[in-house]
């Protein structure tokens, strides 16, 4: 893959990934075929800043998790209130770093 549209790739997305994660992402991208690139530039990944939005606002009843996809973990939220807010609080520092997590897990599926 060109350097370019890969550097690209980073500078526009790379708020949506780990920080630890970015350097292997940019060498698994550059092996990347032109054939996949167009797939993986299709791909939504989930905003961290909406995610800590909804743990703000919805984090309560498990709107933070499921949005991420998460389904068990917001399911439990959503029947015990947040973990009788809890949860709900701690998700709010946590909740960041999962969705980077969960869009690098993501995007490792694709390459």
């Amino acid at each position: 893959m060109d350097a370019q549209k890969v550097d690209m790739f980073i500078a526009t997305k790379g708020e949506y990934f780990p920080q630890d994660r970015l350097m292997m992402i940019r060498e698994k991208l550059l092996d990347v075929d032109e054939s996949r690139w167009f797939s993986i530039m299709s791909v939504q990944f989930k905003n961290p800043n909406t995610a800590l939005i909804l743990s703000i606002v919805l984090g309560g009843y498990g709107g933070d998790r499921f949005y991420i996809g998460d389904t068990g973990i917001a399911i439990g939220k959503l029947i015990t209130c947040g973990g009788l807010g809890i949860w709900a609080i701690v998700d709010w520092f946590l909740i960041s770093d999962a969705t980077r997590q969960k869009n690098y897990e993501k995007l490792a599926l694709m390459l």
